[in-house]
């Protein structure tokens, strides 16, 4: 029986010529900053997102980590909406290594709202803590913030002299669903990262990016977490590779979600609107069902998702789902209707 995976686009495997990359990657020590690839990665990722330098780092976790640590200050607040990665899945990071205070707020489909993040900027006494940092999270949950809706973010951000990170982990899916450059995107945050490892199809890493005292700064924390890498060049061939051939292919799986998420929208234990899939990851509810009972389910036809609470489940699309695996799953999906 073949199973489709759509749990993550964090399990999709590197491909023949991937692998071919990273078997000629030129290597070196990261440490000493002497790994000709990974130089090289670095270098692409900033032109690519405006930013005067970056650091290669094993994860997005990584980058956000460093970014708060250094952005924020110990004893701050970070302003970030409630869904964010940051709160929900890097196991209490900020809190508990960076040591910043994270701070929820509410906002449609995961995306903060600038007059949200303007309550909390008051004039505060010695015994509160200061907001030293604002984190948006691009995309999230498959939703991508409007520029529109960045630069008013930016701009009162600049008014408070606050740093802005972008938790980018799907940037680039942002890049093709907005049709804009990255670059575009960056210019209003002070500090990014965005994931090689999950839609650009790279086993391992992130990038962070900044300005070049940032970075430098950022090596010096990465060493201090056990983050400094060797002849990691291996890896960093497999990152470049995906900047060269696996941005513009996002799209496809953006129109595998749209036909899956139509798929689900015509079965009775899924309310969807498909409208609302903007990129590649679905959420939907099961009205009336439970969320754990309808995984169970769609595993024993073949399709892996994940439940994401009682009556939502996700799926993600990859570049290890065809399109003719699409059509396949559309139908197994009608067929449990």
């Amino acid at each position: 029986m073949k199973y489709y995976d759509m749990r993550s686009d964090t399990f999709t495997k590197p491909s023949t010529e991937m692998r071919k990359a990273m078997m000629n990657a030129e290597v070196g020590d990261d440490v000493y900053h002497e790994d000709p690839t990974i130089n090289e990665l670095e270098r692409r990722a900033a032109e690519l997102t405006g930013k005067e330098s970056s650091i290669y780092v094993t994860s997005g976790s990584m980058g956000n980590l460093l970014a708060l640590y250094i952005n924020c200050g110990r004893g701050n607040e970070v302003l970030t909406h409630r869904n964010s990665h940051i709160i929900e899945h890097e196991v209490g990071s900020p809190a508990a290594i960076a040591g910043v205070l994270p701070i929820g707020l509410d906002g449609e489909r995961g995306l903060l709202d600038p007059a949200e993040i303007k309550k909390h900027l008051f004039p505060r006494d010695y015994a509160m803590a200061s907001v030293g940092l604002i984190e948006v999270e691009n995309t999230i949950n498959g939703t991508c913030y409007p520029l529109q809706t960045l630069k008013e973010i930016a701009a009162l951000a600049a008014a408070h002299r606050i740093p802005i990170h972008m938790d980018g982990a799907r940037l680039m899916h942002a890049v093709i669903t907005l049709g804009v450059t990255a670059k575009e995107i960056c210019q209003y945050a002070d500090t990014v990262s965005f994931c090689l490892s999950k839609g650009l199809g790279a086993p391992v890493g992130s990038m962070l990016c900044g300005s070049s005292e940032f970075i430098l700064k950022a090596r010096k924390v990465r060493k201090m977490l056990g983050g400094g890498m060797r002849q990691a060049g291996i890896l960093a061939a497999a990152g470049l590779y995906a900047l060269d051939n696996n941005i513009q292919r996002l799209q496809e799986d953006h129109n595998n979600a749209a036909k899956i998420s139509e798929a689900l929208a015509s079965v009775s234990w899924a309310d969807i609107d498909p409208i609302m899939v903007e990129s590649n990851i679905i959420i939907f509810n099961t009205p009336g069902t439970s969320s754990e009972l309808i995984v169970e389910k769609l595993e024993a036809a073949g399709i892996l998702c994940f439940s994401v609470g009682s009556d939502a489940i996700r799926m993600v699309t990859h570049l290890d789902i065809s399109h003719e695996d699409t059509a396949e799953i559309c139908r197994l999906i009608r067929e449990l209707g």
